[in-house]
């Protein structure tokens, strides 16, 4: 029972840093086009996250409780190793300032741990598969749609000036960095919703059945609300940036295409990526203006950080899960 409340503290750790993590996917584009303070983004972004649970199914949670890994195999001390895994690499790529993917580092961690506990079997390889499709289907979604909204925002209002078309948008983009920050809360809080289901499953303590107690809902959005608020400044300037030079139209743009992507997605229960999808919106409102207006080199970078996000967490989840097995 004690290590089954150390592995729910360390859920909730990892659900902070993944708000920590992932608050400049939410604030970069409306703190980039200084519609809003820094402070001021990260408290409107903090609130949406937050109230995510009323609006959203709990789809992604029973996603990732029930068919990445399978509950009726695994143990505790899988889902330890695993959350482990999860936030060191969450911190690794923090401080190197890569956005990389809290969702995918704790599927690789599961999968890692899973494999080296039970072998393959453990997995549940039609739910692994379809979350990794996820990684080039969501950045791509979110390019085409932002690409699309861009050129067509700039159709409709050609006869606008830019300082007008500013102003307005200024306003509107208020409204699309509530609606991303709300879809961010949504997906990624019910992923540790997912963990501590799971591990009260492990414990006997819960079946699959069960619906996910109050208790797991209001804490999983309170520890990435929280997490959102002290915000990972390092990965701000990458996104806001260093990817393309944002407008508060592009920014709409980008931040409503991202939006569409993680409603769509958390609806159906699919894991996505936050930060592939806000990624790509951003490259596409970029790549609107020509290729040179994307800054390839950092976004290659990125790409290699996704990529190598589930093998390398699945590596550690296996090694920490052998550690944590020799220790008892």
């Amino acid at each position: 029972m004690t290590f089954l409340y150390v592995v729910i503290g360390l859920t909730l750790v990892f659900d902070f840093i993944n708000g920590f993590h992932d608050s400049a996917n939410s604030i970069a584009a409306v703190v980039s086009t200084k519609v809003l303070s820094p402070l001021s983004a990260v408290a409107m972004a903090a609130f949406f996250n937050f109230i995510a649970f009323t609006v959203f199914p709990l789809n992604v949670a029973h996603t990732i409780g029930g068919k990445v890994v399978n509950p009726d195999i695994i143990n505790l001390t899988v889902i330890g190793a695993a959350l482990v895994a999860a936030i060191t690499w969450n911190l690794v790529t923090w401080w190197l300032g890569l956005p990389s993917s809290s969702s995918h580092t704790l599927v690789g961690g599961l999968v890692g741990a899973a494999v080296a506990s039970s072998g393959f079997g453990a997995v549940n390889l039609a739910g692994v598969m379809l979350i990794v499709m996820f990684i080039f289907i969501a950045p791509l979604l979110g390019m085409v749609l932002s690409f699309i909204l861009s050129s067509g925002i700039m159709w409709l209002f050609r006869k606008l000036s830019p300082s007008a078309v500013d102003k307005y948008f200024r306003r509107f983009q208020l409204v699309s960095a509530s609606a991303f920050s709300l879809g961010h809360g949504g997906n990624d809080a019910q992923k540790s919703m997912g963990i501590i289901w799971a591990a009260l499953i492990v414990s006997g303590l819960a079946t699959k059945k069960d619906p996910i107690a109050l208790w797991i809902i209001l804490s999983c959005q309170t520890s990435i609300a929280l997490g959102t608020l002290f915000g990972g400044w390092r990965i701000v300037k990458t996104m806001g940036q260093r990817i393309t030079k944002l407008k508060p139209f592009e920014g709409f743009c980008a931040e409503t295409a991202g939006s569409i992507t993680l409603f769509m997605a958390t609806h159906f229960g699919i894991p996505v990526s936050t930060t592939h999808t806000i990624t790509g919106a951003i490259i596409g409102v970029g790549a609107r203006k020509g290729a040179s207006a994307v800054k390839w080199g950092v976004t290659t970078k990125i790409f290699w950080a996704w990529i190598l996000t589930i093998p390398v967490s699945g590596v550690i989840g296996g090694i920490m899960y052998l550690i944590f097995n020799w220790i008892s």
